[in-house]
């Protein structure tokens, strides 16, 4: 049960208290796990304690989805299985034949979806720099367009686009706007404040924390129809988050903002630094001024810029890839927003048809001392140079 609480907390003290909810037996401060895949039915068969069956719904899941409407300032949030999970229950959601917008540059899984799985659904999507206002607008079409698909900060390239402008023409054209804000998290961006109609959670990486969970999350700002489709697709498909992972996302949750802070504070230091390094050439992270959309940064994301960055090294793909061989400290492995930080040649990973460039290096700052960061990677990238 969630006791009475002072009104107008904030977000920082609803998480770390996961919304105050106890356990009305003992008075634990960390709730059981609810595991039970059926339920007792009333004399009269009745379910009026709202459970019926473990595949669409469960008691665990819900605690942690109240905490992330809380901190999305939303109606309603949904766990699903994965990130992927998610964002693909949106656009399943979507009448057969929608057209959608969606960034030439996000994240890869996604973007590889649309593109070859979704038309078999009937789905079409138009890739376009969703930092582009002019050419979302163009790509709308009204009548047609039932989903504007944004990332951002976007991955890798950390492009940002702006959302209440983006929501402005999407909403003139009929069609709704999502926003998969993994990177900001809520703790920096709340793009359903900003005027977008849901937004999305890989909750593996930040919301998580700790590289031991794979999530997705949806929370939407009104539960009208559609919302009822996207939950129908999660129970008939199967997607709800299992209750061993909520139970580990909520206590991920619980520490979300001194991780992110500490991260973004760090990342942003690196930033600067890196900026100046003789052996990098560009670093691309939209909390340094010379980044082509910081002004959107500034306006949307409040308190922090993220942890996420990637650079350009000078000598191209094969010092990049030899930059990342040599690191110590920073992990060489696939995903972010963990304790630990982590380096990647992406379009390695991507491979062919990535919009990623070959000398790109992605860094997911962890929580380790900054100035160790920053000599392991300069070690790194001058041992790739010798």
């Amino acid at each position: 049960m969630a006791p009475s609480k002072p009104p107008h907390l904030k977000p920082r003290t609803l998480a770390a208290q996961a919304l105050g909810w106890e356990e009305h037996e003992t008075h634990a401060v960390v709730t059981p796990i609810h595991v039970a895949t059926t339920f007792i039915r009333d004399p009269d068969n009745q379910y009026r304690n709202g459970f019926i069956y473990g595949r669409p719904d469960n008691q665990t899941v819900r605690q942690c989805e109240a905490l992330l409407t809380q901190l999305e300032e939303g109606a309603e949030a949904m766990l699903l299985g994965s990130g992927m999970s998610a964002a693909t229950a949106v656009v399943m959601a979507l009448p057969t034949g929608a057209h959608i917008v969606a960034p030439t540059v996000m994240y890869w899984a996604l973007r590889n979806w649309l593109m070859n799985d979704a038309t078999a659904y009937g789905y079409r999507t138009t890739f376009v720099d969703t930092s582009d206002l002019q050419a979302v607008k163009a790509a709308i079409e009204p009548g047609k367009t039932r989903l504007v698909w944004l990332e951002t900060p976007s991955n890798p390239l950390w492009t940002v686009s702006d959302i209440a402008a983006i929501a402005d023409a999407a909403h003139a054209g009929g069609a709704i706007v999502a926003v998969d804000s993994t990177v900001a998290t809520p703790v920096f961006t709340r793009p359903l404040t900003l005027g977008a109609d849901i937004v999305m959670h890989a909750a593996t990486k930040y919301l998580n924390g700790h590289s031991d969970v794979v999530a997705g999350a949806l929370v939407t700002r009104e539960t009208n129809e559609l919302w009822a489709r996207i939950r129908r697709v999660r129970s008939m498909h199967g997607q709800i988050l299992g209750p061993f992972e909520a139970f580990l996302l909520m206590r991920g949750m619980r520490t979300l903002h001194v991780r992110v802070e500490a991260q973004a504070k760090a990342a942003l230091g690196l930033a600067e630094r890196l900026k100046g390094h003789p052996l990098v050439a560009e670093v691309l992270y939209p909390g340094l001024t010379s980044h082509p959309q910081h002004a959107v940064a500034r306006r949307q994301m409040t308190g922090g810029f993220s942890g996420m960055m990637s650079i350009r090294v000078k000598a191209g793909e094969t010092a990049a890839v030899s930059t990342a061989a040599r690191v110590a400290l920073w992990k060489r492995a696939t995903s972010l927003g963990g304790v630990e930080s982590l380096i990647e040649h992406r379009a390695s990973i991507e491979g062919a048809g990535s919009p990623c460039p070959t000398d790109l290096l992605r860094l997911s700052v962890g929580l380790e001392d900054a100035d160790d960061l920053y000599e392991d990677i300069d070690r790194a990238l001058r041992g790739a140079n010798d």
